[in-house]
């Protein structure tokens, strides 16, 4: 079977964040701003959860967010990227109420029926089958949970994307699903009154390579199976470059976009008997 060359390398992409978690806050300033609308939107939700899963916990924002959110919720942060779990437990190691956990998304270390809420910001994009994603976050959920989250559209980046495609034929950024599509996961696993929104964000920068910069900073840069495995040499990149002059901005900066999606959805009301040989202690540190 023919990989997509879109897909992104899950494997690389943790090495990328786990060096990254140190030096992440400094560069993630889209992270920051996309994570506090998520939160935001809590406003509207009447909910008090017992147990909170921040789902792709990166450096602890959203956990330390829930936090003064929610005075009695316990919360689990969980990230692929053992030094992000790490640097979480740092960031909130005076709070008792959160325990990290080191593990995939497309198999989360929790008991059936044993979270209240997911939130997840800006992670589902690095999944590559999202409908298994949405499988074990509907089969740790509660009857009635929620699950609330945001991610990257097909839109994002595509100043980069298209400037690189004149370049050569290699990918350079991973492929964002569709709100339609993402929408469709969420029903397919059996979440309920599933609602999808989107928005789009631009940054500019004086230069390019402050893009570059920033992407790298959070672990972001190109992680995809089809990325160029050798050294791009000067010339590629001065082409590079020269192509994202198209884009170039009357006040002389350089846009970069972000297509923003937002999704929340409830938690099936029947669902299969618990199996506590998946069970972890929700506490482990």
């Amino acid at each position: 079977m023919k990989l997509d060359p879109q897909r992104p390398d899950s494997v690389l992409a943790r090495q990328r964040f786990d060096r990254a978690a140190q030096h992440y806050d400094a560069a993630a300033v889209i992270q920051r701003e996309i994570g506090t609308r998520l939160m935001e939107r809590l406003d509207y939700i009447r909910m008090q959860p017992e147990r909170l899963l921040d789902l792709g916990c990166g450096t602890g924002l959203i956990s330390e967010q829930a936090l003064k959110r929610y005075a009695l919720t316990q919360i689990v942060s969980l990230d692929l990227a053992t030094s992000m779990v790490d640097y979480t437990r740092q960031r909130l190691v005076a709070e008792s109420r959160v325990a990290g956990v080191c593990a995939d998304a497309n198999a989360l270390p929790l008991q059936d029926n044993s979270i209240d809420m997911v939130l997840s910001n800006l992670m589902l994009q690095w999944c590559n089958h999202l409908p298994q994603v949405f499988a074990e976050c509907a089969r740790v959920l509660r009857p009635e949970g929620l699950l609330m989250f945001s991610t990257l559209g097909p839109d994002t980046l595509h100043e980069l994307r298209d400037s690189w495609r004149q370049v050569d034929g290699y990918a350079h950024t991973s492929r964002f699903e569709d709100m339609h599509n993402i929408g469709d996961a969420l029903l397919g696993a059996g979440f309920r009154d599933p609602v999808v929104d989107r928005e789009v964000i631009t940054l500019t920068y004086a230069e390019v390579r402050g893009l570059l910069a920033d992407l790298k900073g959070i672990g972001a840069n190109n992680a995809t199976v089809g990325r160029s495995r050798g050294l791009t040499g000067k010339q590629r990149w001065q082409a590079f470059y020269q192509a994202y002059e198209q884009f170039k901005q009357p006040d002389g900066r350089y846009p970069a976009t972000y297509e923003v999606i937002y999704g929340h959805a409830w938690a099936p009301l029947m669902k299969p008997s618990a199996k506590p040989e998946r069970f972890i202690p929700i506490y482990a540190r």
